[in-house]
C-alpha cells in the first residue's frame, strides 16, 4: 500500500510536528506525545483531557482549543497512550479547579486513564473520569468489556468543553458529560478495511461486493456481513439500530424520549463528502419517518479509522442545556464556530 509517510516508526511524531507547524496556538510536545491548549491554565477553568490511539484523526488532538479539550494524549496507531502522558497533560492544564478525563471504552484506555487519575490525585489534582460507551452494535468486542466508545466522544468533548469554558465546577462538567453519553448511540459500517502503517496491508479481509455492519473504529468485527447495500438501505439499518437501542434500553433517562437529536454522520477516513452528504439525506429521511426531529447536524470525517471506507451515525437525544452548550463558541483545529 502506498502511504504519504516517512516510516511507520515516525508517523505519529511526524504528524505531531505538522500539527504544531499548522496550529501555533497549540503547545505540541512531539516527543512526550501531549498536545495542550496554550491558554489552558488561564481563567480558572476545569481542564478537559482525552486521548487514545492515533489513526482516528481529528480525534482527539484536533479538538484541543477554546470551548473543547484542554489537552490530548495521542498514542501509537490504534494503541492507548500511557499514564505518563495523561499525567503530564493533567499537570499542564490544572488551574486548581480539577481535571476531567474523557475516556473511550477500550480496555487499554480505561486502565491507563485510571492509573493516571490515581497518580494525579496523589499530586493533589482532583480528577473525574467519564467513560464513553455509545456503540450499540455489539456488547463486547476484541478491545472492550461492554460497549465501545465511538462518535459520541465528539459530543461529550464539545458539550463538556463548553460547560468548562463557562466556568462550571468539575462535578457539573462531569455530570453533563455523562448525561450526553447516556443520551447517545452510534452504529458504524465498513465498505473496506483500514491499513495500518506498520502492517502495510488491510487489517481484515472484506471481499468485493460485501460490507460489514456494526464495526468499531479499529476495524473490529461488527454484527454481520452482507452484500453491498444502497445508502438508503444502510441508513435504515444504522439509524434503526440506534433508535431501537435507545427505546429498548432507555439509556437516555434524563432527556425526553421524543426530544430532538444531535446527528453526526461521520466518515471513517476514505469516504468523500459527496457520499456522506447523500447518506445524510437518507439518515434524515429515516429519522423523519420515525418521528424524530433533528436539532443540529454535523457531517464529515471526525472520528476516523485511518483509510477505511465507510461511515458511522451517532445520535444524541438532546435537552435544552445540551443544545445551548453545543451551540456555544468553539475554536479548534477541526471544529470551529461562533468566534
Amino acid at each position: 500500500m502506498k502511504m504519504l509517510i516517512n516510516s511507520p516508526q515516525t508517523v505519529v511524531a511526524d504528524a505531531l510536528r505538522g500539527l504544531a507547524a499548522a496550529h501555533p496556538d497549540l503547545d505540541v510536545d512531539a516527543e512526550a506525545r501531549v498536545v495542550v491548549r496554550r491558554d489552558a491554565r488561564q481563567g480558572g477553568r476545569v481542564g478537559l483531557v482525552s486521548g487514545g490511539g492515533s489513526g482516528h484523526e481529528p480525534l482527539h488532538a484536533g479538538f484541543v482549543g477554546y470551548g473543547m479539550l484542554s489537552a490530548a494524549c495521542p498514542g501509537e496507531v490504534f494503541t492507548s497512550p500511557v499514564p505518563d502522558q495523561m499525567l503530564r497533560a493533567a499537570k499542564a492544564v490544572d488551574s486548581g479547579q480539577g481535571v476531567l478525563f474523557v475516556v473511550k471504552n477500550y480496555t487499554g484506555d480505561v486502565l491507563n486513564f485510571e492509573m493516571a487519575a490515581e497518580l494525579a490525585e496523589e499530586d493533589g489534582i482532583r480528577v473525574e473520569r467519564v467513560l464513553v460507551d455509545d456503540d450499540v452494535a455489539v456488547t463486547d468486542s476484541l478491545y472492550t468489556a461492554g460497549r465501545r466508545g465511538t462518535g459520541a466522544t465528539l459530543f461529550v468533548e464539545k458539550i463538556a468543553g463548553a460547560a468548562a469554558e463557562e466556568g462550571a465546577p468539575l462535578e457539573q462538567v462531569a455530570a453533563v458529560a455523562r448525561r450526553v453519553n447516556e443520551a447517545s448511540g452510534s452504529f458504524g459500517v465498513a465498505l473496506s478495511a483500514c491499513t495500518t502503517p506498520a502492517k502495510g496491508s488491510p487489517t481484515f479481509d472484506l471481499p468485493d461486493g460485501e460490507l460489514e455492519l456494526g464495526i468499531g473504529i479499529h476495524g473490529e468485527p461488527g454484527r454481520e456481513r452482507r452484500a453491498m447495500m444502497t445508502a438508503a438501505e444502510i441508513a435504515e439499518v444504522a439509524v434503526g439500530a440506534v433508535l431501537d437501542d435507545m427505546a429498548a434500553a432507555a439509556r437516555a433517562a434524563a432527556p425526553a424520549a421524543d426530544g430532538p437529536v444531535l446527528a453526526l454522520v461521520n466518515g471513517m477516513g476514505a469516504t468523500p463528502l459527496l457520499e456522506l452528504y447523500g447518506f445524510h439525506a437518507e439518515v434524515v429521511r429515516v429519522l423523519a419517518a420515525r418521528g424524530v426531529p433533528v436539532a443540529r447536524t454535523l457531517v464529515g470525517n471526525y472520528v476516523t479509522s485511518l483509510d477505511m471506507a465507510g461511515c458511522s451515525v451517532t445520535l444524541c437525544r438532546a435537552d435544552e442545556e445540551m443544545l445551548r452548550l453545543w451551540d456555544a463558541p468553539v475554536q479548534t483545529a477541526a471544529l470551529r464556530w461562533g468566534r
